[in-house]
């Protein structure tokens, strides 16, 4: 097994060693807002943040963009993770200030419930709520309905990929997908195999409890509903470009991997990103690091690429 690469040493060895559960979901989720500041405060200087009500419901959609654009703007429709269970768009921000210090674009987080308490189909209802109003509604608000690229991290690059899919299927025309080390099958979830090895920041366990409380059953059955597990789709043809990224230490290599071989299969363009030495979510680990610059700086580039085509 590759060893962590020695710049993300530091960061992971002062990392708790933890498994999500059901009595300990709640208490992770008032954590995940401090724990992303430890990794360092995210410089927004020149750019504009705020936050944009979504109709009909009591999500919000957290925005970032350059404070002196004035065009219309590219939109990054970007999807916290959390294991489906946790997470905010609030805690985004570094992500944001990222694309937008690289890029001229918009870069919009909306929020979801989250299972347990709200398993499938309602985060993925919320995320096409909000879509959809970014389509219908986003010009008056400085964002280009004609460039999206639909993105997300971990449970968000799961539902990002499953997002994608849908409209798809509904007849909508997006730039393109990213998918950072995204959580895409629960399948993995009872793997024997994965369980003799150790996976720093997310474990095959807490992985077991999200996919539980996301689907509201046992992970790994027979059949799962439509558009809940990216990875069982069987027909992938006509997607839009992807860009995956994820390490070889991660819980879901395997599972990204796959998919995009399937991706490629179907005649989907891929760019497959993979970082040799690194556990789950590690670019903000520390981000100065050689490994984390290659990794965001080819999001970075796939983005940049997909809005000007």
């Amino acid at each position: 097994m590759t060893e962590i690469d020695p710049e993300l040493k530091a960061g992971y060895r002062l990392m708790p060693r933890f498994v999500i559960g059901s009595r300990n979901v709640k208490l992770f989720r008032r954590l995940v807002g401090p724990m992303v500041k430890l990794t360092g405060k995210p410089d927004l200087g020149g750019l504009a943040v705020g936050e944009i009500p979504v109709p009909g419901t009591d999500r919000t959609m957290v925005t970032v963009r350059r404070a002196t654009s004035t065009e219309l703007a590219p939109v990054l429709f970007w999807i916290h993770g959390g294991g489906y269970v946790m997470g905010s768009n609030e805690t985004e921000h570094r992500w944001g200030a990222r694309f937008c210090r690289d890029i001229d674009c918009a870069f919009v987080a909306p929020g979801y419930r989250l299972a347990p308490e709200h398993p499938f189909p309602a985060g993925l209802d919320d995320l096409r709520a909000a879509i959809t109003w970014v389509l219908d509604h986003g010009a008056a608000h400085g964002l280009d309905p004609t460039r999206i690229v639909v993105a997300g991290e971990s449970a968000g690059g799961g539902l990002a990929a499953a997002l994608v899919q849908r409209l798809h299927d509904e007849g909508v025309s997006l730039g393109g997908q990213l998918l950072v080390y995204p959580m895409l099958d629960d399948r993995t979830a009872v793997r024997a195999d994965v369980e003799l090895k150790e996976h720093l920041a997310w474990s095959n366990a807490s992985n077991h409890f999200g996919w539980t409380s996301y689907l509201g059953t046992e992970p790994g059955g027979d059949t799962t509903p439509d558009y809940a597990v990216p990875a069982r789709r069987s027909d992938l043809t006509g997607l839009p470009p992807a860009w995956i990224g994820v390490g070889d230490l991660d819980l879901f290599h395997d599972e990204n991997l796959e998919y995009a071989r399937r991706l490629e299969e179907a005649g989907v363009p891929v760019t497959l990103e993979t970082a040799e030495g690194a556990p789950h979510g590690f670019p903000f680990m520390a981000e100065e690091a050689a490994i984390s610059q290659r990794f965001l700086t080819s999001a970075v580039d796939f983005t940049a690429r997909t809005f000007a085509d």
